[in-house]
């Protein structure tokens, strides 16, 4: 899926939060990643650190904290 696509369907199913602070919780996933935490996706091993925390984001299967309005 698009990072557009993705972007979208956080959006439409958080209607609480917007673009900025999505753009701060995939910050915060991303440098998470990078510091070795394990992804939560089964996806190959050249998919970037921004584009998996924003695929997890989307999927409902990481909660930033801060973030209590996305859901679950």
């Amino acid at each position: 899926m698009k990072v557009e696509e993705l972007t979208a369907k956080i959006l439409e199913n958080n209607p609480k939060m917007d673009r900025y602070q999505l753009s701060i919780a995939v910050a915060k996933r991303t440098d998470e990643l990078l510091n070795g935490a394990t992804s939560k996706l089964n996806v190959s091993k050249n998919v970037k650190e921004a584009d998996l925390a924003l695929m997890e984001i989307a999927e409902g299967l990481v909660m930033i904290e801060g973030f209590s309005d996305i859901k679950k």
